[in-house]
């Protein structure tokens, strides 16, 4: 009877623990500051490249779109691994112009994906 009513309390234990643990997650760091909630460069490049992708799958993007697209995203690579390589490293105001060029090549995939051009990049 004892181990019973032991594992009966560390059942009711262990489901009230439960709830707690779902709610535990931090709340997003606001976006009005740049130390405060700057997005993961690398989490960045991967969405656009899927949303790229995704593009190219769906027949949103043409062929000539999908390689503009992508010729502006190794660019973007490149001028961050330059900014890295440089002397202090990446600075705010690095961050600040590679967070400026993504808005925008991130905003050019969305109306090339929109802009109602078939696979072979005529108009419908």
């Amino acid at each position: 009877m004892k181990k019973f009513s032991l594992m009966i309390a560390g059942l009711g234990i262990a489901v009230s623990a439960i709830p707690a643990a779902a709610f535990a997650a931090p709340a997003p760091a606001p976006r009005y500051g740049y130390d405060q909630g700057w997005q993961n460069i690398n989490a960045r490049q991967a969405r656009i490249e899927a949303r790229i992708n995704q593009g190219i799958r769906s027949g949103a993007l043409s062929r000539r779109e999908a390689t503009q697209l992508r010729a502006e995203f190794r660019s973007l690579e490149r001028l961050e691994a330059q900014y890295r390589r440089s002397r202090p490293g990446l600075t705010m105001a690095e961050r600040r112009d590679l967070d400026r060029r993504f808005d925008a090549l991130s905003a050019r995939v969305m109306i090339e994906k929109h802009d109602r051009n078939d696979r072979n990049g005529h108009r419908r």
